[in-house]
This record gives structure tokens, C-alpha cells and sequence, in this order.
């Protein structure tokens, strides 16, 4: 079992053209605090184990439980912050202020010094948008990012749930202007998430970004737990996205899935975490666990390496480039979320 072995089993990867080099695995810190697992002593041994393990690539927000994440990160990495990649993002509101969000050169002035403070270091690694401003320009974005970089604050910047073609807007723009370029992006990705395959891990290998991709497991969709015809279980999930965890398209490919797993000696947690990291623009796979159980069955993965016949197998299950099931916490442009942006006024439609 892979945490017996310690970090020289952990073989590292270019978080695209940084220069920094991170593991297969980033912890993801969103689960603790009050909207995950509340004890910071535990969610502390979890992140401890990590980093035992050979994870040196953690990840946060500072809207996880309104900054108490990036507090706990704090704390857990007292005396190993220099051996550790540090990402947090800015974009989520914190607090009733309307200008406590976005991507302004307003508020982002102001929140990066506030997850220094939580998570007690001088400099952030990855400093993420955590999702686009459609109000904002995004040169107004990019040059506060450089100015930030320029101060030492911040090593690398990139987004999150970007659009490809935000992510190549961005790109032009600092080019043109002479700004810090996005280094990386942290899209969603899964078995049952694959649209991003169709543009946006092809425009991030094109600029050779890094890519760490959030709910490999879809949500807990593919670890088994949720069953087609069968009650859900008790989760913060359910509470949460209870569209997604009974979407009937999803929960017919879990289905489908298990046997494939099962005939590959695996657990459908495994099998969902062989496939995005099978991925070559996937740098890293966000695991988000919640207790030292999940952690372990997680980390017990890293050496689950598929073949292409067991690939193919998926692909009959969910083709290449599409999303089966709904995912409640993706990005939305406003088009899609406005009816008024995509419909003419009637009298523009009467006269033509």
C-alpha cells in the first residue's frame, strides 16, 4: 500500500513551464473547517500524512469555510513550508461588502494579504482566479497578478474553471501587454466530466500550462457509494449538490463503470483516479478528503496505472470530450445563466 513507502515513491511533475515540480496528488484543503471536517487537530494529521507520503502540492481558498482553511493550512505547515508548494485562489466572496469579491485590483490587493495572514508565510506558490469576472477586464486581473509577483508576494498565478477561450484571452492579453502569464490551470475533471477534453486540456498543452484538475471522483459520484435504485447515503454531498448526486445519466454509468473496475482488480475510486492522471496535460489530481480513512483509501491509488485496454473500456462508457452528468459547482457564463443575453428584444425579432 502506497503510504507505507514513503516519498521516494512519489514521481514528480513540471507544473507546466514554472520550473516548480509537484506531485501526481495535490491536497486539496476545501473539506476543512466548518464546512468539512471542523476539527483542526485532526484535519492537521491529515494534511501531516500527506506530506509524509510525498505529497509536496497543497491547495486551498480563501473562501473554504470563509478563510479557516487556509487558518488550518497554516498551522500544518509550520516548519515544512519550504519544501511545500502552496496554492490558494481569490474570487468568492468574503463577506456582505459587495466590493469583498471578484477579480479586482480592488479586492485582490486586499485578500492576498489576508491568506498570507491565514496561512502565516511571506509568499504564496500558485496564487489562483478561482473563476472568470465577466465584469472585470482581465488586463485589470493580469496586472495586479504582476504587480504581486513583482513584490514577491506571489511566485506563479493561474485560474480556475476557466472557459478555453478565457484561458487564450488571458494569454494574449499579458502578452500583448507585457503582464505575468496564467501558468496553470484547475479545471474540473472526472470520469463523468470529460468536456474539458474537447478544448480546454488541449489550449493549456498549446501554452504549456500546468494543470490540476478538482473532483476526480466527481463529487464521490465514483466511489461507489452512490448506486442507481438505492437510497443516497448520509453526505455533506447530498446536502449540497442533490441534483448531481441523483442525476439517473450519471448514476446508470456508475453502474457500467463498477464491472469495469472490478474486472481491472480495482475499486471505482481507483479506477476514477488512474483516469485523470492517465491524462498527459494533467499535472496533478486534487484529492479533497475529509477524514484519515478517505486519505488513506485515496493515497492507495498513486500506483494504479491503467491500460489502454481498460481506457478503451471507459470510453465506451462516457465518450471522449463529454459531460454525462451535471456538475453543480462548474462555471456558468452568463449567457447560459441570463436568458435575457441570448434573445433579441421583440422588436428587433419582429423586425427582422
Amino acid at each position: 500500500m502506497f503510504p507505507s513507502r514513503g516519498i521516494t515513491a512519489m514521481q514528480y511533475r513540471p507544473l507546466g513551464r514554472t520550473g516548480i515540480r509537484v506531485s501526481p496528488y495535490c491536497l486539496g484543503a476545501m473539506m476543512f473547517g466548518k464546512g468539512g471536517n471542523p476539527d483542526h487537530d485532526e484535519a492537521i494529521r491529515i494534511i501531516h500524512k500527506a506530506l509524509d507520503c510525498g505529497i509536496n502540492f497543497v491547495d486551498t481558498a480563501d473562501r473554504y469555510s470563509a478563510g479557516e482553511s487556509e487558518e488550518i493550512v497554516g498551522k500544518a505547515l509550520k516548519g515544512r513550508r519550504d519544501r511545500i508548494v502552496l496554492a490558494t485562489k481569490v474570487h468568492g466572496p468574503m463577506g456582505d461588502d459587495p466590493n469583498m469579491q471578484g477579480n479586482s485590483r480592488r479586492w485582490i490587493t486586499q485578500a492576498v494579504e489576508g491568506s498570507l495572514r491565514r496561512l502565516q508565510t511571506d509568499y504564496i506558490d500558485l496564487y489562483q482566479i478561482h473563476r472568470p469576472a465577466p465584469d472585470t477586464d482581465i488586463e485589470e486581473t493580469l496586472a495586479v497578478l504582476t504587480d504581486l509577483m513583482r513584490a514577491g508576494k506571489v511566485r506563479a498565478i493561474g485560474s480556475s474553471t476557466f472557459p478555453a477561450s478565457e484561458i487564450v484571452e488571458a494569454q494574449w492579453v499579458a502578452e500583448r501587454r507585457g503582464l505575468a502569464r496564467m501558468r496553470t490551470e484547475q479545471p474540473p475533471y472526472s470520469i463523468l466530466d470529460r468536456g474539458i477534453e474537447r478544448d480546454v486540456l488541449p489550449t493549456c498543452q498549446r501554452y504549456g500550462m500546468g494543470v490540476l484538475v478538482w473532483s476526480p471522483l466527481s463529487k464521490g459520484m465514483l466511489t461507489g457509494r452512490y448506486r442507481k435504485d438505492q437510497p443516497p447515503p448520509d453526505s455533506l454531498r447530498v446536502k449540497y449538490f442533490q441534483k448531481q448526486m441523483s442525476d439517473a445519466r450519471s448514476l446508470e454509468a456508475v453502474e457500467r463503470l463498477i464491472p469495469i473496475a472490478q474486472g481491472a482488480g480495482l475499486s471505482l475510486t481507483h479506477l476514477a483516479l488512474g483516469f485523470v492522471t492517465a491524462h498527459p496535460a494533467v499535472t496533478s489530481a486534487i484529492l479533497g478528503p475529509r477524514t484519515m480513512e478517505q486519505l488513506d483509501d485515496l493515497l492507495a491509488a498513486a500506483e494504479v496505472r491503467l491500460s489502454d485496454e481498460v481506457l478503451d473500456q471507459i470510453d465506451q462508457v462516457v465518450p471522449a470530450g463529454v459531460d454525462i452528468g451535471l456538475n453543480e459547482a462548474n462555471y456558468n457564463p452568463p449567457a447560459l445563466v441570463n436568458a435575457g443575453l441570448r434573445r433579441r428584444p421583440l422588436f428587433d425579432r419582429d423586425a427582422a
